[in-house]
């Protein structure tokens, strides 16, 4: 998707599909909810939530948009590309607590 012009990259975005900038925008949002949150619910129950929440719509989309036969597999599928991005931001030193001074 990122080899596309500024063209084909908001036609593809009009069909729903989104380049890797949409893409971490659409997250960004996300994160901000939980943010938004965390500032009257403490940050394991955000947590949480966000993981619940996650899981019911990655159930959906599996059952109703995709039509998963084998929810297993899907589950496999689902979990390995959980562990990778998790394993890829607790790496991201910009997540780091900060340095008590």
């Amino acid at each position: 998707m990122n080899d596309m012009n500024r063209k084909q990259r908001r036609a593809a975005r009009t069909e729903g599909h989104l380049d890797s900038a949409a893409f971490l925008k659409l997250a960004d949002k996300f994160i901000d909810v939980a943010n938004q949150q965390n500032k009257r619910v403490n940050a394991t129950q955000v947590h949480l939530a966000c993981l619940y929440a996650s899981a019911r719509y990655s159930a959906y989309v599996a059952n109703t948009i995709l039509g998963v036969p084998n929810h297993e597999d899907f589950v496999r599928e689902m979990t390995a590309k959980y562990q990778e991005m998790l394993r890829q931001h607790l790496a991201d030193p910009s997540l780091a607590k900060p340095a008590q001074t």
